[in-house]
């Protein structure tokens, strides 16, 4: 159970890292970049790409084409109020944007972007890995579990632990390159 709950909350943080670097931009247009947009669809706050189909044409522009026609206005202003720095146009039937390439200031802030959210990863996966050895510690102490059991789960959680961070580390050097790459 323990080693389960571990690996969920590790996995958890990939997960979210995974999401919070599809945010930052790389001057690629990702259909990724506007999930987190809402709109008011008839009173219900709802995402864009869950009222529209959204597509990439090409490599630097994102097209959204609402479903429901009377959409297109209050997605352009959700996209615009969204605080991503797009200037979406439309045409009364598809909502373009056009992803500028970002400049070279730009681009290593963003790689330092991708570096913190790397980091809070990795502090959520040591995080697991803490509350992991403390509970064998309780274990140990109510003496439900041996020193030998004991000392090979957290062997084993730092392991985990280890495997975990490297792939934090591909993730952000994956970004990186992408960011970097004009």
């Amino acid at each position: 159970m323990l080693m389960d709950e571990t690996t969920e909350r590790m996995n958890g943080a990939i997960t979210h890292l995974d999401h919070e670097l599809a945010h930052i931009r790389a001057g690629k247009a990702n259909p990724r970049m506007i999930e987190s947009v809402m709109v008011d669809y008839y009173g219900v706050p709802t995402a864009v790409p869950k009222v529209s189909n959204v597509s990439t044409p090409d490599a630097r522009t994102i097209a959204i084409q609402p479903w429901d026609k009377k959409m297109i206005q209050a997605i352009e202003r959700a996209i615009i109020n969204s605080n991503l720095g797009f200037n979406p146009e439309n045409n009364g039937e598809i909502i373009r944007i056009n992803v500028p390439v970002p400049t070279e200031e730009r681009r290593k802030n963003l790689a330092k972007d991708a570096h913190k959210e790397g980091e809070i990863a990795k502090v959520s996966i040591r995080a697991a890995r803490k509350d992991g050895n403390e509970y064998l510690k309780k274990l140990l102490k109510e003496k439900e579990i041996t020193e030998d059991i004991e000392k090979e789960t957290v062997e084993k959680i730092q392991e985990m632990t280890d495997r975990y961070t490297r792939k934090v580390d591909n993730l952000i050097a994956a970004k990186e390159k992408e960011i970097l790459t004009v």
